[in-house]
This record gives structure tokens, sequence and C-alpha cells, in this order.
């Protein structure tokens, strides 16, 4: 560690010690101003045998009980590197190096457990239904939903799940280590929107590296650190691959996309159904995706898609007043297409039913009513005249349905001239 930099970490450990508790939120507010501090305060941690690792720790613990909310994403934007400075320590079997940065995790997690009033919490988690859009999904997307009874008695129901109350732990073991580690990086993940460019990418060395470790894709990463198998459990995965989806959408496209699939490789050698189906799921959604690789500064953000804003009814969706414009139009055509065909001197030709349903209409807009003889009448044939159409197809050609429509065109021809006839009598008598 060079002397510049040992000499920046301790001003910055001296000047809190001296500062009145009026001034912390200005003081707060200043540390991103100190752009030296943060690379010197990585360096002292991986450096496990510094000599100020143990006020370092200590005064990060300071600051994340202060309560001040600054100075706790000031600590938290630290946890990643000392995870893997825990776990690769655990691993070398030398506790003796990791005493305080045990404290400082354990003394988080104990002050993250509990409310202001020393009460044990209980995080609460809304599933987001699939029925009603999410920042995660879209129901459009998805397809139709059968809408069976379970379907209908669900909609609109919530599910929500519990975690909690935690235990309090004064000491790491074998049992309850990724327990705490795990709360850790829910915590962390629930600031990921204040982390530094810096805290994302050790986030997704400290993925690949726990992953890797001791396994044959190691060869592959050309990482001479320990060769030594770390446990892990699902859970734990799961947190670091939503840590990496948001590192990836935010300028650590090519760290993350390692990290992303390093995880899921340990997961497959695991078989942890919910790392796989989370990873998977994060992996498919940034397939084609154009992700933010050169732009790490603005705002930060995942991308999912989004409800749009226009109308999500169909032009085509059918309703009362599309069904009655569709029966005007089709009545429409229908008595242009018989002038037409009278204009021309064409043949129309009446629809036939098959199945000899009562009630078929003629292409004139006459319907025919069977009788008991197996033949039809018109409803609108003037005069009492009947005009009968067999109601099998098979005996009907070309030439008795003209001679049929003839026949009524020359019936009401001859109600035509009745009717202009009277009119004239009625005309000339007065």
């Amino acid at each position: 560690m060079l002397a510049m930099d040992q000499g920046v970490v301790e001003e910055w450990l001296s000047e809190f010690k001296t500062l009145p508790d009026n001034a912390v939120s200005t003081y707060a507010a200043s540390l991103k101003d100190k752009g030296a501090l943060v690379p010197a305060l990585y360096k002292v941690m991986r450096e496990n045998y510094s000599d100020l690792l143990e006020p370092v720790c200590h005064q990060l613990f300071e600051f994340y009980r202060s309560g001040e909310p600054q100075l706790q994403r000031f600590t938290l934007q630290f946890l990643p590197e000392l995870l893997w400075s825990l776990l690769s320590v655990s691993a070398a079997r030398d506790p003796h190096t990791s005493g305080c940065i045990e404290a400082l995790l354990l003394g988080i997690y104990n002050l993250e457990i509990v409310d202001k009033d020393g009460q044990s919490k209980i995080l609460s988690f809304t599933v987001p239904s699939l029925s009603k859009p999410s920042v995660y999904h879209e129901p459009s997307a998805i397809g139709s939903i059968a809408l069976t009874e379970g379907a209908l008695a669900n909609h609109g129901l919530s599910r929500v799940v519990y975690s909690g109350p935690h235990l309090q732990r004064e000491t790491f073991t074998a049992q309850n280590r990724f327990e705490v580690l795990t709360f850790l990086l829910l915590c962390y993940n629930a600031a990921l929107s204040y982390m530094t460019s810096t805290s994302l990418q050790s986030l997704c060395q400290l993925s690949s590296r726990v992953c890797i470790c001791g396994y044959p894709r190691q060869q592959i990463r050309r990482y001479k650190g320990i060769s030594t198998r770390l446990t892990v459990t699902s859970e734990f995965l799961v947190q670091l691959i939503t840590g990496i989806h948001y590192a990836v959408c935010n300028g650590e496209v090519e760290l993350g996309s390692k990290a992303l699939d390093d995880v899921l490789y340990r997961a497959q050698l695991e078989l942890f159904p919910e790392a796989l189906l989370v990873g998977n799921a994060i992996k498919s959604s940034l397939h084609g995706a154009a992700l933010k690789s050169n732009s790490k500064e603005g705002a930060r953000s995942i991308q999912v898609e989004i409800t749009p804003t226009s109308s999500r009814i169909s032009r085509n969706a059918v309703t009362s007043l599309s069904i009655r414009g569709h029966r005007w139009k089709r009545h429409e055509s229908q008595e242009v297409s018989v002038d037409s065909e009278a204009a021309a001197g064409g043949v129309a030709i009446p629809e036939i039913s098959v199945t000899g349903v009562s009630g078929e209409r003629m292409a004139n807009g006459d319907s025919l009513r069977p009788r008991p003889d197996g033949r039809a009448q018109s409803d609108c044939d003037p005069l009492g005249a009947t005009s009968e159409v067999s109601l099998d197809p098979r005996g009907h050609d070309s030439g008795t349905r003209g001679q049929e429509v003839r026949r009524q065109k020359s019936v009401r021809r001859m109600v035509e001239n009745e009717g202009s006839g009277s009119a004239s009598t009625g005309r000339s008598q007065y």
C-alpha cells in the first residue's frame, strides 16, 4: 500500500472522531467528493494483514450505526469486497485475519433485523399476479390465460411472502454463515441504485470467484486465487443474480455477463432450481437487448417492458354496434348485387339450404318457408302467387333456377302494371 493512500485513510479515520453530531449530515454529503478515499479503502480490505483494516472496519460500523442514510450507503458499497474477504479467508482456514470483518458484517446484520424500537422486523414481499402488469412482466407477452373458475377466483388477489423474524447472531458458524450473508446481500440489493460502478464491478467479481473456484472453469477464467471450492446456497445465488442483473443494465455488460454465466454454471452443477429459473429468465430477457455498454453515468435503471399508453382495445373488437354495421353492409351488398345482375341481364342464383332448415333467405331478400310437400314458399310473393323452389340442391340445374327467377320478375311486373293502371283510371275519373 502506498504511503499516499495510507495518509488518505488515516485522515479519514481522524475526521469522523472529532465531528459534532449536528455536522454528520454535511459530512456524509461531502464524502462523495473525496475521490481518492474509496480506492484507498479497497486496497486496505484486499490486504488482509494491513494494520489499518481493523480501524477501517470499526469506522464503517460507526457509519452504519449512526442511522444517516448516506453513511449507511457508503458502508454498503464495500459489502461485496468484505464478503469475498471473509469467504476467501474461511476457505484458507485462517480465521485470525478475518475477525474484524466478521464483527462488521455481524454488526450490520444485527442492526438490520430490528426496527428503531428494537423489535424484530418481518419483511413482506408481494408476488406479482400474472394477470396484471408489473415491472417484471407484461400480460400481453405471456399470451391468453384460460379463464377458469380458479383463475377468476384468484383474479386481483395478491400473494404476500413474509421473511422473518431473524435471529440475532454473535458469531459465524458453518450453519448460519450463508443465512447471514444472504440477508446482507438483500440489504445491498435494496440500495443498488446508489451503488457506484466500482461496487458493481466488485459484486460481479465476487459472483464469478465464488462460483468457479475449485472447478474446471477457473482455468478458463485464468483466475489464480484460491482453488478451494466454496459452499453456496440457492438463496445466496439468487441474490447475486439480482445484483448482476442491475450491473449488466448499467454499464457493466461484459463483466456482468461473465458473472451471470458463472452463476448459472454453478447452479447447474449444484442443481439449484431457484437460481436456474431466475438466472435463465434474466439471461433470456437480456438476449438481443440494447444495453448501455458505454454509458456508466446518468440515471440507474433496469430494462423491462412497460405498458403502452395507447388504448389496448382492438379496432376489430366485436361489439353490438359492429354487428349491426356488419348486417347493414351485408344487406346493402346483397341489394347491389341483385340490381347489377338484373341490369346486366344475368341470373341471380338463390341460396339453397342443404340441411333443410326453415327460414332460409334468397338472394333477393325474400325468405323461404317450407311446405308439407317439400317445397318452399316466398313470404313476399305478391297476389298470393307461390314461388316454388325445391329444397334439395341436387334437383335443380341452372335452367330451372333461371325459369324461376324470370317467373318471379314477370309476376312483379304484372303487379306494377296493375298498380299503375288503377292509378291512371282514378285520375281520369276524377
